[in-house]
């Protein structure tokens, strides 16, 4: 083995151990109640509410690309309605979760990496340490708690969104009915669906600011270091985003 992938082995265990510490001190303070409603509700406006627009218009521009692209592809050789259920099963099972977790990533993330990491190099976390605080809990339970609160809300935002724009899409396009886009959406449909894309809301918005918190702990090197560890933080909350998607679908759809 080399030195550089000991290297890399070390820096694995060393995430690996920080991620767990950081889940034992929110889990802890969970369980105990010590953490601020009121931090909890500030970053559930700052994730959701400022977040609201930009999760709009990325679900409307799914939508729009997969019925133009659906209705090109197949409407000539399938009935018209098929289209409703390719619009609405991408949006539901993977557009709608996986573009709001992307979306969330590059604005929340980052957003709590910097934060925290600046903290980290200006001696703030000192000063919680100095007066007997966990910094860990402080810290992290508000925004791993508004993560996981705010993120099924966002991605059902971005659903109904593309849905609505996916209709529109394919009345222009193809000229498909209203009736006959909601019958294909009916026909393929499975309540599960629905469920599907809630565990993977969830398990998103628990892991964006679980790894965001984390990283922005791990800073170091003053300003240049801020932003070397938020472009590290964005590149490994991507990634998370990405193969937590391609688990779910073999654990939980088959």
């Amino acid at each position: 083995m080399t030195r550089s992938t000991a290297r890399k082995f070390v820096v694995a265990a060393e995430h690996a151990g920080g991620l767990g510490e950081l889940t034992w001190h929110i889990v802890r303070a969970v369980v105990r109640g010590r953490f601020a409603l009121s931090a909890v509700v500030r970053q559930m406006h700052v994730m959701g509410f400022q977040s609201v627009s930009i999760v709009l218009i990325t679900g409307a521009l799914a939508g729009v690309v997969t019925s133009q692209q659906g209705g090109y592809q197949m409407t000539s050789v399938v009935p018209d309605y098929v289209l409703g259920s390719l619009v609405v099963e991408t949006m539901v099972l993977e557009m709608g979760p996986v573009l709001t977790g992307l979306v969330l990533v590059g604005r929340i993330g980052a957003r709590i990496t910097a934060e925290i990491g600046t903290m980290v190099v200006s001696e703030q976390i000192d000063a919680f340490e100095a007066m007997g605080r966990d910094p860990l809990a402080i810290l992290g339970t508000p925004r791993v708690l508004a993560g996981i609160l705010v993120m099924p809300l966002l991605v059902g935002i971005a659903t109904v969104s593309g849905c609505a724009t996916g209709y529109l899409g394919a009345n222009l396009d193809s000229g498909l009915g209203l009736d006959r886009f909601l019958y294909g959406a009916r026909v393929f449909w499975n309540s599960w669906d629905i469920a599907f894309s809630l565990i993977k809301s969830v398990s998103f918005g628990l892991f964006i600011p679980l790894i965001a918190v984390h990283m922005g702990f791990r800073t170091s090197g003053g300003a240049e270091g801020v932003g070397r560890t938020t472009t590290q933080a964005v590149m490994f909350m991507t990634v998370t985003v990405l193969v937590l998607d391609a688990l779910a679908a073999p654990l939980l759809l088959d």
